[in-house]
């Protein structure tokens, strides 16, 4: 397997609850660092939604790996910012049998 080329930055945000002052709260992200990444475009399709088309198309992104329980390692539920770009994560393993790396499969949604 070889090297991933990580020459993207990618910001880590992850799901946050913030009162709203009435007994609610409202969800927001929070960002959680930056992290080098090697992305690469896995498959896309389309599907109708409310507004009209959508288009989903999934990435396999690598990034090094951080110890367990490190806000700097990423985990399903969480997704990468860049600039006005969204990856929702859906799943994170390692990519390597050392464990340097981390694989990350993530979806990005697009208006079509």
């Amino acid at each position: 397997m070889s090297i991933p080329k990580l020459n993207r930055i990618l910001v880590l945000e992850a799901p946050a609850r913030i009162s709203d002052g009435a007994g609610g709260f409202e969800e927001t992200w929070v960002a959680q660092g930056e992290l080098w990444a090697d992305c690469r475009l896995g498959t896309g399709r389309e599907t109708s939604g409310e507004g009209g088309a959508l288009s989903f198309k999934s990435y396999r992104i690598v990034v090094r790996a951080a110890p367990f329980g490190s806000p700097s390692r990423p985990v399903a539920g969480q997704r990468f910012r860049d600039g006005a770009r969204i990856f929702n994560l859906v799943a994170v393993g390692e990519h390597d049998s050392d464990g340097r790396f981390l694989i990350c499969f993530a979806e990005e949604e697009l208006a079509a």
